[in-house]
């Protein structure tokens, strides 16, 4: 993807065993959990992750469209 690398503080994500997705990035919640769009919150047991657009473009290929 040109963004995940064997590196330990690289951000990726992939399929569970269950269908859900799984991703590892930046915890920005405490930056920008406050300036939610409206309509949008977080739990209490949630945090607001960030990953780089080129992440996601390049997994959309593998994304069904269902």
């Amino acid at each position: 993807m040109g963004v995940t690398s064997d590196s330990p503080d690289c951000p990726d994500l992939w399929e569970l065993d269950n269908g859900d997705i799984a991703v590892i990035g930046r915890d920005l919640t405490g930056s920008l959990g406050k300036r939610l769009p409206e309509g949008v919150s977080l739990g209490t047991d949630e945090r607001l992750v960030v990953i780089p657009r080129s992440m996601l473009v390049a997994a959309k290929q593998d994304i069904p469209d269902v």
